[in-house]
């Protein structure tokens, strides 16, 4: 299966349980509640994402001005993006995964355990390398 009929699927069914979760939450609370607790959920995606992500920019531009490799910060900015752009989407399940990524400590510990599963480990010297050329004698 090709990335772009899975997503495809993907979409489809995330979209059918938000418009279900829509029409469930609807009928116990009503029409307005409903509409006024989507219309809430992003405004706090818009001020949350404004917030944190000017405080995350200026710490990528600290780590670029030290000449370290900002990775925390890039991977960051990724999920306040992404919360930010899952709250302002109408719907409860991208708002709950959206408030997820904007939450401090459940970012840092998804980052940290995202650079632990693919940074490179260092190369290490092996001392019982030796080092030296080949030459076959005709």
């Amino acid at each position: 299966m090709n990335i772009f009929r899975l997503s495809f699927i993907v979409i489809v069914v995330i979209s059918f349980l938000e418009l279900y979760v829509l029409i469930a939450v609807g009928s116990v609370l009503g029409a307005f509640p409903t509409i006024l607790l989507i219309v809430a959920s992003a405004g706090l995606g818009s001020f949350l994402l404004r917030q944190q992500g000017l405080a995350t920019w200026e710490r990528l531009q600290a780590t670029i001005a030290r000449h370290e490799t900002p990775a925390y910060e890039l991977m960051e900015g990724f999920l306040i993006l992404l919360g930010g752009a899952l709250l302002l989407t109408p719907g409860f399940i991208t708002d709950a995964v959206g408030l997820t990524c904007l939450l401090p400590t459940f970012r840092q510990k998804l980052i940290t355990i995202a650079l632990q599963y693919y940074s490179i480990p260092p190369v290490r010297k092996d001392e019982n390398v030796l080092e030296g050329e080949f030459h076959k004698d005709a």
